[in-house]
This record gives C-alpha cells, sequence and structure tokens, in this order.
C-alpha cells in the first residue's frame, strides 16, 4: 500500500513538472510574440542601419555569420577530440581524465569570464580590435565543451556490435570509425550543435568585449559588428525604442526555432537514409 502511494505521488510529481515547465515555455513565447508581432514593420529589415529605422538587417547578417564561423571552428574539434576520447584513447587514461574534467569545468564559467579572456587575448593581446573573428573564436571555446560531450555521448550510444561487425569484414579502424560509427552517432552529434547555435545565436555578454557593437555588416571578419542579441540588448538599455526590442526578439525566437526544426529534420533524413541503406 506504502509503495502504491510512493508510486502514484511520484507519477503525479512528474506531471505537475511536465505541466510547470510547458506552461513556463507557453508564457514566455506568447509574451513575445504579443509583444512584439505588432512591432514588426519593414523599416527594421532595411539593408542599412539608421537611427530613425533601427534596422535589425545588419546585425541578422552577423549573427549567421558569427555562427556558420563559430561552427567551422568549434565542430571539428570537438568532434575529432570525442572520437579520440572515445575510440583511440586507452580506458583509464589520465589525460581523459583531465580532458574531460576541464570540460565539464569549462561548460560551467559564466559567459562574462569567455568574453574577458577573448578580449584580453584577441582584442588586446593579439590586437585585433573588436572584431567577428575575436567573438567567432570566443564563443568556439564557449561551445567546445556542449559539442565534445555531446558527441562523445553519442558515440558510446553506438553499440559495440557495428565495431565488431566491421573489424570482421575485414575494415581498419580509420575506416570503422568514419563509415559505420560516426554516421550512427550523427542524430546526437547534431543535437549538440543545436545547442550550440542557440548558444551562440543568445550571446550577448562574450560579444560586447569581442565583436563590438557597431551597427553595420563588416567588410571583413576583422570589423566589428553586433549580432541579434547585442542589437536587442542596445535597443533596450537605450531606452528609446523598447518596441522594436521586442520585434527583434521575434526575430531572434523564430530563427532559433526554425535552426531547431532544421537540425531535427536533417537528423531524421540521416537516420532514415541509414536504415534504409
Amino acid at each position: 500500500m506504502k509503495s502504491k502511494i510512493q508510486s502514484i505521488a511520484l507519477r503525479y510529481s512528474v506531471y505537475l513538472a511536465a505541466i510547470l515547465t510547458v506552461s513556463t515555455l507557453i508564457v514566455i513565447v506568447g509574451y513575445i510574440l504579443i509583444k512584439g508581432i505588432p512591432n514588426l514593420s519593414l523599416d527594421l529589415f532595411s539593408l542599412k542601419y539608421t537611427s530613425d529605422n533601427v534596422s535589425l538587417m545588419p546585425a541578422l547578417v552577423n549573427t549567421i555569420t558569427l555562427t556558420f564561423l563559430t561552427l567551422a571552428i568549434a565542430v571539428p574539434l570537438g568532434v575529432f577530440s570525442a572520437i579520440y576520447l572515445v575510440e583511440y584513447a586507452k580506458r583509464g587514461n589520465r589525460l581523459v581524465k583531465v580532458i574531460r574534467l576541464t570540460a565539464e569545468t569549462l561548460s560551467g564559467i559564466p559567459s562574462i569570464v569567455y568574453g574577458l579572456f577573448g578580449y584580453l587575448v584577441f582584442v588586446i593581446a593579439l590586437g585585433w580590435d573588436y572584431s567577428l573573428l575575436a567573438g567567432a573564436l570566443t564563443l568556439s571555446i564557449m561551445i567546445l565543451p556542449v559539442i565534445m560531450r555531446t558527441t562523445e555521448e553519442a558515440l558510446k550510444s553506438v553499440p559495440d556490435t557495428y565495431r565488431e561487425g566491421s573489424f570482421g569484414l575485414g575494415a581498419g579502424k580509420l575506416r570503422t570509425v568514419f563509415k559505420i560509427v560516426l554516421p550512427s552517432a550523427v542524430p546526437g552529434i547534431l543535437a549538440g550543435v543545436v545547442l550550440s547555435i542557440g548558444r551562440i545565436v543568445g550571446e550577448t555578454a562574450a560579444l560586447v568585449y569581442t565583436a563590438g557593437t557597431v551597427t553595420q555588416i563588416p567588410d571583413t571578419l576583422m570589423g566589428s559588428g553586433r549580432t541579434l542579441s547585442v542589437h536587442m540588448y542596445a535597443l533596450w538599455v537605450e531606452g528609446l525604442k523598447t518596441k522594436e526590442s521586442y520585434a527583434t526578439a521575434v526575430v531572434l525566437l523564430v530563427i532559433v526555432v526554425g535552426l531547431n526544426a532544421l537540425s531535427s529534420y536533417v537528423a531524421k533524413k540521416i537516420t532514415k537514409g541509414k536504415n534504409n541503406g
């Protein structure tokens, strides 16, 4: 009787937690949409920013550029590091323990600390000034632990029978990893990439210190430019364009949801193609 009561209490606790989580998400998204959609206008999507139209288009272009540049740096490093940790490093290796501990520690560091690090190293020490490249390298360091850990778990989830079957057919270690194991782990790796994209797009503090807040699209990667999140923050802090800030939040929300949906679609297509093959 006691165990039955505990089971019922636990079940309803889970239901309550799920309802609270979903309700909070609906309230936040609904509030952003209600406050932001009425303030969307064509002026916000002008190619050139002025103090009158406070266009978000330059910030949108900078956000896309920064996202792709950061992923181009961090994803290969994170995936290859995870492959080494799972497939090549010996079990009980002290170096592996140190790397994992370091990655977990880096995951918990506040973003403003990364921003100060990027400012001191890339902006000051290397003399790059405020630039998209400095921002991308700083964000790469931020998301590297996430990609490493999610890729590592995805590789571990691949059954050992896949590896054994490949070895039994005469395939070498490298071929087994890149032809058998890695494709099977793609959905898990994409989940880490999606989380990383969300952090890149929503980051503000680190980019204020590294990429800067210039309102135009820079000619090169060594130029300064603000992203959508920085643009939204600047409009809100100034206090004169709060309505446009809400509109920017709507665009930011649509981008994040769209990227998540695209990643999920790609993961399903890859998984379906692998199963059909």
